[in-house]
Formats: structure tokens, C-alpha cells, sequence
């Protein structure tokens, strides 16, 4: 067992910080699951208001936190963790408005399309990783987080699975040209928004093994 503060201090200023961080990348991904449920569903949205707000606002936190860090006094080693989780987290939103502009290009071309599985990956990707940063709050021990990771780890492996399947379906079906390079992309990103995801816990376990 041991405690975070020894890594970041005794101000919890550290702790809000990272956890709004991976807050708002959830809340990113939860607009995204809802967005995709509109266009599913025949819809064709018209704003990315909800998915600029989120990674504008983790832009925000991400300079807060990096200006707290030049105020306090934190080892450089414990910088330079700080900032690899802050910026992994800021990752997650980014990558999700770029989806969310993908689909306002051609949202047409997604209707009757189930995103259910991708969805269902994504919402508990994001999840993982938001628990993964409380636990660093009120400390925890090495099992507990092996054990986050691990599972999150076992998510990112479904889902690339998921879209070799949806690849295999790609090539050997009758799609023209331009559907197949805008479904190909958005299968990479929608790909990558969980890699993010992964990545992000991967540090959060590095933390927790350094400092144990």
C-alpha cells in the first residue's frame, strides 16, 4: 500500500486536476455514444458544441495544472509523470471532436449503421481510465491497479478484434469508394479514441509501480 501524496504533496489541488481531466474525457465519450445514436437512428446533427466544450475545457485544466506545477515544489521526476497522464488525458477529447467532425461531413452515410459494439467498448474504456486517476487520490496498492489495467488492457484487445471484423466486412463488401475511405477513417479513429484510453492507464500503472 501506499499513498499518491507522497508523490504529489499534500495539496489536492494535483488530484482535482487530474480527475477533471479524465472527467471531461469521459464526458467527451459520452457525447460521442449519444451522437452516434442519433445518426443511427436517421438523425443528422448539426453542432460540435458539446465536443468543443469538453476539449476546450481539458485544454483549460491541462495549463492550470502545468501553472500549478511551475508554482509548486514537485521533483522533476514526479513532473514529468504529472504531465504524461495530463497530457494522455487531454488526448481522449481531442480524438473524439475529430470524430464527431467526421461525422457532421457525410452523418447521411452512417444512417441505419449499429455502432452498439463500438459504443459499448468505448463508454467502458473511458470509464476504466476515469476510475484508474481516482485511485490515485486515496492511494491504493500495486493488485488493485494491475487489476484496472489489466481489464482495460482486455477492452482495447476487443476492440481491435471488433474492427478487423468490421475491416474484413469493409473490403469484401459492395461499398463505393468514397464510403469506404469515410467508414476506414472513422473506424481508425474510433480505434484510436480507445488507445488513448489505454495509454492513459498504462501511465497511471507506471505511477503506482515507481512510487509503491
Amino acid at each position: 500500500m501506499f499513498s499518491i501524496r507522497k508523490l504529489l504533496g499534500q495539496d489536492d489541488k494535483f488530484f482535482d486536476l487530474l480527475e477533471a481531466s479524465a472527467q471531461q474525457a469521459d464526458s467527451s465519450v459520452h457525447e460521442l455514444v449519444a451522437l452516434l445514436a442519433q445518426v443511427e437512428h436517421g438523425a443528422s446533427p448539426q453542432s460540435l458544441e458539446a465536443f468543443v466544450h469538453s476539449r476546450r475545457e481539458d485544454k483549460r485544466i491541462t495549463q492550470e495544472l502545468t501553472e500549478q506545477l511551475c508554482k509548486t515544489f514537485i521533483t522533476p521526476l514526479e513532473r514529468e509523470d504529472i504531465q504524461a497522464l495530463a497530457a494522455a488525458l487531454y488526448k481522449i477529447p481531442k480524438t473524439v471532436e475529430k470524430i464527431g467532425e467526421r461525422i457532421l461531413i457525410c452523418p447521411e452515410d452512417l444512417h441505419g449503421r449499429s455502432f452498439a459494439k463500438q459504443v459499448e467498448f468505448l463508454d467502458q474504456a473511458a470509464e476504466a481510465v476515469l476510475a484508474m486517476v481516482k485511485e490515485l487520490r486515496k492511494g491504493t496498492d500495486i493488485a488493485t491497479v494491475r487489476d484496472m489495467n489489466d481489464n482495460l488492457q482486455t477492452i482495447e484487445g476487443d476492440a481491435d478484434k471488433l474492427e478487423l471484423d468490421l475491416l474484413r466486412d469493409l473490403y469484401h463488401g459492395n461499398y463505393d469508394t468514397k464510403h469506404m475511405i469515410f467508414l476506414r477513417d472513422l473506424y481508425d479513429l474510433l480505434e484510436k479514441v480507445i488507445d488513448r484510453c489505454r495509454d492513459a492507464g498504462n501511465i497511471v500503472l507506471q505511477v503506482v509501480l515507481k512510487y509503491s
